[in-house]
């Protein structure tokens, strides 16, 4: 059996190298840094493939059959699971007092919400945050990087690839002992959030003279609304200007 060690050692260094690459700090207003935009193309084609043979029939399948309400218990349920993984990084960006928000919203789906089936907490004035490691280091100032596209992942930075590790240690889903249950649990998860975004993919499929590129910047203005918590800060103009 592998040690500890060996088992966080490669995917720390290989966090940390993303680090190194993804520069100083950036504005959300500089122009997508996209040396890798043949292979990004190549991954893209790869994905949207692989969506419209097999997952976008899946996700229509599932909202066709599955009710409102239970696909609405479903989200909850896989929200909350993610709640402690808010909380560490609202800590980790000081927003303290956001953090007691999101523990106490925790709390109170976990209990009153029938262990997060129910969201009552954004009914009593908790509404949810969305936190992540990625988040965190745009917080703090480091630049997203080069723009990437992953294996059926889909679109991100080298700020956000870097916090995919620290982000899958806070995930209860990705760390689940039993294999099949896990397995279960992700697909069930992915096709929940596949079939939230059927709009969203339509839209994009009647107004997008390129997808690739209407992902791309959709993508990054996402993330910087979410890093600034939707009060993104306006350009910056010099006086000669």
């Amino acid at each position: 059996m592998r040690s500890l060690k060996s088992t966080t050692t490669g995917p720390l260094l290989s966090s940390l190298l993303l680090l190194a690459l993804a520069g100083c700090a950036s504005s959300p207003y500089d122009e997508a840094k996209d040396p890798l935009e043949p292979v990004n193309r190549v991954v893209y084609s790869f994905n949207d493939k692989l969506d419209r043979i097999l997952i976008k029939p899946l996700a229509k399948g599932y909202q066709k059959v599955v009710p409102a309400p239970a696909r609405k218990g479903i989200d909850n349920f896989f929200n909350n699971l993610l709640e402690p993984r808010t909380v560490v990084n609202d800590l980790l960006q000081a927003k303290f007092s956001q953090g007691l928000h999101d523990t106490t919203r925790f709390a109170f789906n976990s209990t009153f919400g029938v262990a997060g089936l129910l969201d009552v907490s954004t009914d009593w004035g908790l509404p949810r945050h969305q936190e992540d490691f990625g988040q965190t280091l745009g917080h703090w100032g480091l630049g997203e990087g080069w723009y990437l596209v992953l294996p059926v992942l889909g679109p991100s930075t080298v700020r956000d690839t870097a916090g995919l590790y620290p982000d899958y240690l806070l995930d209860p889903v990705a760390r689940w002992d039993e294999v099949r249950e896990r397995n279960a649990l992700t697909v069930l998860r992915g096709i929940d959030t596949r079939a939230q975004l059927l709009t969203a993919t339509k839209v994009r499929e009647k107004a997008a003279l390129d997808p690739y590129l209407f992902t791309r910047e959709a993508y990054r203005q996402r993330r910087w609304n979410l890093i600034y918590d939707g009060d993104v800060p306006p350009p910056e103009f010099d006086d000669d200007e």
